[in-house]
C-alpha cells in the first residue's frame, strides 16, 4: 500500500516551523523583548527543535505530534496579543497566530491520506480474518 502524499502541504509545515523558531527567537532576543536586551523566553523555541528533523524528512508520526505541540504557541500568540502593551510583541503574535494556525492544517491534511489508507487496510485485515474464521468453521460438504 502506498500512500501519495502532498509535498506542497509538507513544504507549507516545514515553512511555518522553521518561521516560528525564527519568531521565537527574534521576538524575544531583538524585536520586541519582555525585557530590555533579551530574555530566556527565547527558550520557547527549543521544543520546535525536537521536531524539525522529523518534519523535514516527512514522518507521520512527527507530523502527529507536532501538531499537538503547535496548538501551545497558538494559545500564547492569542494571550500576547490581548495582553501586550506594546504594538511590536502584538504584531508577533499575530505572526506567531498565522504560522502555529499554518503549520498545523498543512500537517493534519498532509497526515489524513496515511491515516486514512491505514484505517482502510486495518479494516480490509479484519474482514479477511472475519472471512478466514467463517470459512473454518462452515460446515463441509462431503
Amino acid at each position: 500500500m502506498h500512500v501519495r502524499l502532498s509535498k506542497s502541504l509538507h513544504y507549507g509545515a516545514v515553512l511555518c516551523l522553521v518561521g516560528l523558531i525564527i519568531l521565537g527567537l527574534g521576538w524575544e532576543l531583538r524585536w520586541a523583548p519582555i525585557r530590555p536586551g533579551g530574555s530566556y523566553l527565547a527558550l520557547k523555541v527549543v521544543p520546535l527543535l525536537f521536531a524539525v528533523r522529523g518534519v523535514l524528512r516527512g514522518s507521520l508520526y512527527t507530523m502527529q505530534w507536532a501538531c499537538m505541540l503547535v496548538l501551545l504557541y497558538f494559545m500564547e500568540g492569542v494571550v500576547r496579543v490581548w495582553s501586550d502593551p506594546a504594538m511590536a510583541s502584538v504584531y508577533c503574535a499575530w505572526v506567531e497566530i498565522v504560522l502555529s494556525l499554518g503549520f498545523y492544517l498543512c500537517a493534519i491534511f498532509y497526515v489524513f491520506p496515511a491515516k486514512k489508507a491505514a484505517r482502510a487496510a486495518k479494516r480490509a485485515k479484519k474482514q479477511e480474518q472475519f472471512k478466514q474464521a467463517t470459512d473454518q468453521t462452515a460446515p463441509q460438504d462431503k
